[in-house]
């Protein structure tokens, strides 16, 4: 065809075209140079609307994410390479990448029509995945679906490759493992392990590994029969492989029925092979993970006995020189020797000896799971005596690291070799070890000071051990952690106070210290645990006289109390500690019960103050004699003590001495043998020494001493009082007094004095416990105004009397032996502490109105001859006819009992 002239036409051609333009405005489509002449020719034919192809050069990256919106073939994979190689340079890519909004076009090309652009798509998505960013607006817009569909065989093997290590690369995330599990992607990933390509296998199985943390992906891979095919990965060329594979089995190896695969499989010989094999080194760290997992079956454990494996186990982590090999072997005798089958597999095998040969490491990883192993191990009886003998001194040495991982261990470990161990216990003492464990009471870590605390409570057991730790101040140390905010420390701890505190010597130097004031603070604690142990570690303090009394004073009868009121709070112990509170302040439980038990021995320094108000508490002995006159009751003292200025008792509560220890509350005085009334107990009295200090004199049954309390004692006859009783002062001291301030003693009862005298001459001679109660109720009504007819007793001007005394003596405290006219409940008190210096046994019991009244157990006819008869309660009158006894229950007894 010629050249075009210019026709009519030619302006609907370029309009049919789309050209707005008049043909002279258009550059020149082609330009031939000939003889130097130019020559413009322009050519239309009918294929001037197809576009030849055009080769387009770019080095915008914003240009190829342009191109992924073309709709020719061509293009979208050259510009999906364009950017495969763009992305794979480094992260600021990806980031630039997905910044153009380069994902949402290309996650619709991962299912292009077109193999190649399918192709070059997932290579971009498989190396963008790699980005935390790309991955999370990969779950957005829900490309997996189509990643999994790319996993089918007849894709490409490059397909394959980037798909995988794009689901590798999500499979970092829960909800895509979970969203992976849905699509049934494991089956595919699985399928894929027999790839021929290595990084097909490489991504697959790095995916599985994955997806093997979660427990529905675990028991999906055994189901789909994946152990053959990762064993077989074992074997391959490359360690990545064979590394990843190794960890996906351990992984699945956590589930029962997938160790009994390995075990169908025999996963153990080719683990034993890969630790035997020096060139795979590298690998023996997981392998032994496997077979840790795996040991947790007595089945496996049989077989690797069977095999000789077992011993090359623990032979080859005592040899190997790599930490992490020797942790994992100790961690495989952990998981393995929770069970009993398989603690006796190991002891067979002498794995004690590995184990501690292993604490002599450098490593502390080493240490803490070789400890760890020690721990499990010592459930078998046959172990501890190992350890006995062969590790107790290394673990005492490694409660001094610096490591607090290594300290938790040991102690631990020390604390399940001692527990129902008595020898372990003393064999901790012996390597020193007691003097360490109480320096951990002030231990930063938590779990440390709970173990050693366990291992302090196992080793109190025994008194020559407690005694040890006493001498080392453990009384003081563990007030420290009785300030911790860990729940789990105050119970242990509490714990151990319980333990320890069986002495006064213990009791003292605990309450020295200030261990009680935080030790009543754990009663508000709203830890069951905490709660019930603070209450055990009170009853036993409360087991003498000062403790009781302090711990009255810092509230806690109060609170034991209030715990005892509530269903949900109270607990054996707490009923236990108030009781114990009570039965060693026995004011308190007069004042509280309104009772004293035969075994309720009244000492000096007991005061009958009457009743109070149940939320009232009840004032010292010092601060009611330094009240101003009142009309209110009369305070009743007993106390035959004269004042000891070497003794100090800052407590509010008045301390009944002790002037033995036989007549200490919480000795033998205070016997089942009192509360029966038996004939034949021995007297307090026989228990007691010669006079001194202003006490009752010393008397018995046979002989007695006529010996009566001198107020004028010599200077040098106190001194010597005062060497007697050097071992005594230290306990009940509590502070020096200050010099400007002259310590307080109660009044010492010269009458009552003399009763006791003049009972102790008259009554213990007689033969018969009978004979003695009515002598003694007759002494009493004979000191205390005679007897009383029940129609003359409004006329008994007792009041008077009363009021005269607390006149005369500017108090309203009054020494027992001053009443000269007493009702009920002076003769009632009376009664009871001349009787519990005489050793008959008897009860006080208080009613309203000023009633009180003693029972005593009796055998009220003669047995026959070769039995024995049952004793009898017995109400002691007072009051009417002094010595009636009247039977429990009778209506003259209840007569006299109420009004």
């Amino acid at each position: 065809m010629g050249d075009i002239r210019e026709s009519p036409n030619r302006m609907w051609h370029y309009h049919s075209q789309g050209l707005t333009k008049p043909i002279s405005a258009l550059p020149p489509p082609h330009v031939n140079v000939v003889c130097g002449k130019v020559r413009r020719k322009l050519t239309l034919r009918v294929e001037c609307q197809t576009f030849d192809s055009l080769a387009i050069e770019s080095k915008n990256a914003e240009t190829a994410v342009l191109m992924l919106q073309s709709p020719e073939e061509e293009v979208l994979a050259k510009a999906c390479d364009a950017l495969y190689r763009f992305a794979r340079k480094g992260d600021e890519n990806k980031l630039k990448l997905l910044g153009l909004g380069a994902l949402e076009s290309l996650s619709k090309l991962i299912s292009h029509e077109d193999k190649i652009v399918r192709r070059n798509a997932t290579m971009v998505c498989g190396i963008m995945a790699a980005n935390n960013d790309v991955r999370k607006l990969i779950q957005k817009l829900d490309i997996l679906p189509s990643l999994i569909a790319r996993l089918a065989p007849e894709e490409e093997v490059v397909i394959h490759e980037f798909a995988t290590l794009c689901l590798a690369h999500m499979a970092v995330e829960y909800t895509s493992k979970a969203r992976i599990f849905e699509l049934n992607g494991l089956e595919n990933l699985i399928r894929l392990l027999g790839s021929p390509d290595p990084d097909v296998k490489k991504n697959s199985v790095e995916c599985i590994y994955l997806l093997a943390q979660d427990f529905q992906s675990r028991c999906a891979i055994c189901e789909h029969n994946a152990v053959p095919a990762l064993l077989e990965l074992l074997t391959s060329d490359y360690p990545l492989i064979q590394l990843l594979s190794l960890k996906a089995l351990c992984s699945i190896s956590c589930e029962a029925e997938c160790r009994l695969a390995l075990k169908d499989n025999q996963a153990l010989d080719h683990l034993i092979k890969i630790l035997e094999a020096k060139e795979l080194n590298d690998l023996h760290v997981e392998a032994l993970l496997i077979i840790a997992n795996c040991l947790e079956d007595v089945d496996a454990v049989q077989l690797l006995l069977q095999s000789g494996g077992l011993r090359k186990i623990l032979t080859f982590a005592e040899m190997s020189p790599l930490p992490d090999i020797q942790r994992n072997a100790a961690k495989a005798i952990t998981k393995s020797a929770h069970s009993a089958e398989n603690r006796k597999f190991f002891h067979e095998q002498d794995a004690e000896k590995t184990l501690v040969n292993l604490l002599l490491t450098e490593n502390d990883g080493v240490k803490v799971a070789a400890l760890q192993a020690i721990s499990v191990m010592c459930a078998n009886a046959a172990s501890k005596d190992v350890f006995n003998k062969h590790g107790i001194p290394q673990m005492i040495n490694l409660l001094s690291k610096d490591s607090a991982d290594v300290r938790e261990a040991a102690t631990f470990a020390l604390a399940n070799l001692t527990a129902d161990c008595p020898i372990n216990a003393s064999a901790v003492a012996e390597a020193d070890g007691i003097e360490a464990l109480i320096n951990l009471m002030s231990d930063k870590k938590d779990e440390v000071i709970s173990n050693a605390c366990t291992v302090l409570i196992s080793m109190a057991t025994q008194e020559s051990l407690r005694l040890i730790m006493l001498a080392h101040g453990v009384m003081q140390a563990v007030v420290v952690p009785l300030q911790s905010p860990n729940n789990l420390v105050l119970s242990k701890v509490a714990l151990t106070v319980a333990a320890l505190a069986c002495n006064v010597d213990a009791r003292t130097e605990f309450r020295n210290a200030g261990g009680l004031a935080h030790l009543v603070k754990l009663l508000h604690s709203n830890h069951d645990e905490v709660r019930r142990n603070a209450c055990w570690a009170i009853a036993v303090c409360a087991n003498d006289d000062l403790t009781a009394a302090e711990l009255y004073r810092l509230g806690a009868f109060n609170i034991l109390q209030e715990i005892n009121l509530s269903t949900r709070r109270q607990n054996t112990f707490s009923k236990l500690a108030e009781n114990k509170m009570l039965d060693n302040n026995l004011s308190l439980k007069y004042n509280q019960k309104g009772y004293l038990s035969y075994s309720n021995l009244i000492n000096d320094g007991f005061y009958d103050h009457g009743q109070i108000k149940p939320e009232a508490k009840l004032p010292s002995l010092e601060e009611l004699s330094k009240q101003e006159l009142n009309q209110n009751r009369a305070v009743i003292l007993v106390n035959t003590q004269f004042p000891e200025p070497a003794v100090s008792s800052p407590l509010p509560l008045e301390e009944k001495s002790e002037p033995n220890p036989g007549r200490s509350p919480s000795s033998q005085s205070r016997s089942a043998s009192r509360e029966k009334g038996s004939i034949n107990a021995q007297s307090p009295v026989d228990e007691k020494q010669d006079t001194h200090t202003g006490r009752s004199p010393s008397l018995s049954r046979s002989g007695l001493k006529d010996r009566t309390p001198s107020k004028g004692k010599s200077k040098a006859k106190k001194e010597e009082e005062k060497t007697k009783e050097e071992d005594e002062v230290p306990q009940i001291q509590i502070q020096e007094p200050s010099a400007d301030k002259t310590q307080w003693f109660p009044p010492c009862d010269q009458e009552l004095n003399d009763y006791i005298s003049e009972a102790s001459k008259t009554i213990l001679p007689l033969p018969h416990l009978k004979e003695q109660v009515v002598a003694l109720a007759q002494l009493v009504a004979a000191k205390m105004g005679g007897s009383i007819e029940r129609s003359q007793l409004h006329d008994f001007s007792w009041e008077l009397h009363i009021g005269e005394l607390k006149y005369e003596l500017k108090c309203n405290v009054i020494p027992i032996g001053k009443i000269k006219k007493g009702i009920f409940y002076h003769r009632a008190l009376l009664f009871k502490a001349i009787a519990d210096r005489l050793g008959i046994g008897c009860c006080l019991i208080r009613a309203d109105y000023g009633r009180a009244w003693n029972e005593v157990k009796l055998l009220d006819v003669s047995p026959q001859k070769g039995t024995r008869g049952q004793p009898e309660t017995f109400i002691v009158d007072l009051m009417h006819q002094p010595g009636h006894l009247m039977k429990h229950g009778s209506a003259e007894a209840d007569n006299y009992q109420h009004i």
